[in-house]
């Protein structure tokens, strides 16, 4: 029987691994729609734009569902202050996510050059404004989240919507937004071939110096700029039932949340990883290696989300109102018979979905052309 510790900290790599994977598949679908208007000048070179990721872009989505069934499912408390305290954030991101299957059905029904151009912004907003949120999102988890709960775990937000909207949390959303721009762009310049993979070329490099830029700046920001930091009181009962009100927290100015990095020095590994990844990407755009490019923006993707993660743990959601009741991955968890059949559960699906994914995209891979647009234009997006 696998210790109730143990299993806590299971769930929370494999909710890790489930952002990751939604930021990488379906971080390059929001990027490339999100480039798309500016790269894309005639009606087939947007078509072909949308049609790199036409096979794949449900399926790619649903790992963004799944992530959050399972922070439903592992973490409940946060799943519920998150979606209560972030309401018209999460509703926002929602409401651009409508445009994507809307758009990709209906732009190119009628050859009215308005109503494509209508639907071609339709899904560069689509793509544009959640990659935007999910770096506020990040950035106010830094400041803390304005909530508190009472004597029955009961939560109350006490923010607003545009409270969230700080100069810091913006900062991390351009980070998020810059990322997964530059992670489309190299998808484009992989997928595409004549002026389309240029102008995304050029557009990959511009995204990978912007992301550089903000993600350096976010992290001096964090150090130097008197964020203060979260550290949970040690000793603490790690294997103990989940109480959110059974431990102390401290705040401190500096380090701050940067006290992983010297607690643990190996996870320096994912601030590298994520500023070589931009490197890359600006590098290999620069001299129109696309798979330069991608493979740095997957490092750039992974390193931002890890860094993020470990600079966190194990909160999950700090209270900026009472850091005590502050939502760590000890005590905001499911219990441990709902993790251990979640564990047995995930051990046989989640290779099955890795193992379907990668036939799919070996099954569809190929540059898509103006030539194969114009020879199928009634049967492609």
């Amino acid at each position: 029987m696998i210790e109730y510790e143990l299993l806590k900290i299971i769930w929370w790599v494999l909710v890790g691994v489930l952002l990751i994977g939604f930021a990488l598949t379906d971080g390059f679908d929001m990027g490339s729609m999100a480039l798309m208007p500016f790269v894309g000048k005639t009606d087939d070179e947007r078509r072909a734009a949308i049609n790199t990721i036409a096979p794949h872009w449900e399926g790619n989505q649903v790992w963004f569902v799944t992530a959050g069934g399972a922070l439903f499912a592992a973490w409940p408390m946060v799943y519920a202050t998150a979606f209560s305290g972030m309401y018209w954030a999460l509703l926002l991101v929602l409401f651009a996510l409508f445009l994507r299957p809307v758009g990709f059905d209906y732009r190119s029904k009628l050859t009215n050059t308005q109503w494509r151009t209508s639907w071609d912004w339709g899904l560069c907003i689509g793509g544009a404004v959640p990659a935007l949120v999910f770096g506020v999102a990040f950035g106010n988890m830094f400041l803390g989240v304005p909530f508190t709960l009472d004597e029955t775990v009961r939560s109350t937000y006490t923010g607003s919507f545009f409270a969230l909207l700080n100069p810091f949390a913006l900062v991390c959303g351009l980070v998020s937004l810059s990322m997964l721009c530059a992670h489309g762009g190299a998808w484009l310049m992989l997928r595409t071939d004549g002026d389309l993979r240029q102008r995304s070329a050029k557009a990959t490099q511009l995204m990978g110096i912007i992301f550089l830029v903000c993600f350096l700046g976010a992290g001096a920001w964090l150090y130097f700029g008197g964020i203060q930091g979260y550290t949970l009181v040690t000793p603490y009962n790690t294997n103990g039932v989940a109480n959110p009100l059974a431990k102390q927290v401290l705040t401190d100015m500096n380090p701050g949340w940067m006290n992983n990095y010297s607690t643990y020095p190996i996870t320096m590994l994912a601030p590298i990883a994520a500023i070589l990844g931009a490197i890359m990407i600006i590098l290999g755009a620069g001299k129109n290696k696309a798979g330069i490019s991608f493979t740095g923006s997957t490092l750039a993707v992974t390193g931002s989300i890890l860094t993020a993660g470990f600079a966190l743990f194990p909160f999950l959601m700090p209270s900026s109102t009472n850091p005590t009741v502050s939502l760590t991955m000890w005590d905001a968890v499911s219990s441990k018979n709902t993790l251990t059949v979640m564990t047995v559960v995930a051990s046989i699906f989640v290779p099955l979905i890795l193992a379907y994914t990668t036939w799919c995209y070996y099954k569809m891979w190929g540059v898509i052309t103006n030539k194969h647009i114009q020879d199928n234009s009634h049967s492609l997006y």
